[in-house]
């Protein structure tokens, strides 16, 4: 079967597609040997790929790693406007995992990282249900407007799923959604009554963020994967 030369590439964990891309420009990339300058072009099994002189192979195993988002930085390569991004915060050997899914740059606590674009891919998608659980700290509680959220909520013309949401105190709720959709715990808290100060998840499927340190990164072990993809 043929693969486009970026998606291998990305897929090997090297480079995201975009930076593959760049590579390939660049003339950092070649095949059999011989140097390719386009993107357009496809590789099978028994094509020898090397990125700056070193062989590329294709990855076999899916890993997956928990990462204490800080606060104040964005879930992205690169940002334009200057601001850090998680990449800056993690040590060189991960920097070239995929996130799963975004978290905003006030929102911190539990961020998924992978070597594998297509597990990705399937753990964000909002036909897989997989819960997401965040702490909220609140300027105000209003019960009857959670009611709302817990039925599920129309805002500014886009519906969001029911939300299981728990009073935890005078200012903290906990709440956990299976959607996943940008901004969606602030947009909804906040139509309900409840504007959010500030938001951390603690929790993504069966993977918990638990005594993570901020910024550090951590290995989920194989059969918690597993037990991951079964669900999906």
């Amino acid at each position: 079967m043929k693969t486009r030369i970026a998606k291998f590439i990305a897929d090997a964990g090297i480079a995201s597609r975009r930076k593959a891309e760049e590579l390939i420009e660049q003339g950092a990339v070649s095949v059999n040997g011989a140097i390719i300058n386009t993107p357009v072009y496809f590789i099978d099994d028994n094509d020898e790929v090397k990125v700056n002189g070193v062989n590329v192979s294709k990855r076999t195993s899916s890993e997956l790693y928990a990462f204490h988002k800080p606060i104040n930085t964005m879930t992205t390569t690169s940002d334009p406007n200057g601001r850090k991004t998680i990449y800056d915060c993690l040590p060189d050997e991960y920097k070239n995992l995929k996130y799963v899914g975004r978290l905003d740059y006030k929102t911190t606590g539990l961020l998924l990282l992978t070597n594998d674009g297509a597990l990705a891919k399937k753990l964000t998608l909002p036909s897989s249900h997989i819960p997401r659980v965040y702490i909220a700290i609140v300027n105000k509680i209003n019960l009857q407007g959670l009611e709302k959220a817990k039925s599920g909520i129309t805002v500014d013309g886009i519906s969001y799923r029911p939300m299981k949401i728990d009073v935890v105190s005078e200012d903290t709720i906990r709440v956990e959604v299976t959607e996943g959709k940008k901004n969606e715990v602030r947009i909804v808290l906040r139509a309900c009554g409840c504007p959010v100060r500030k938001l951390h998840r603690i929790s993504f499927g069966n993977i918990e963020l638990g005594n993570l340190s901020v910024g550090k990164i951590r290995k989920i072990s194989q059969k918690t994967i597993d037990a991951m993809i079964k669900t999906l």
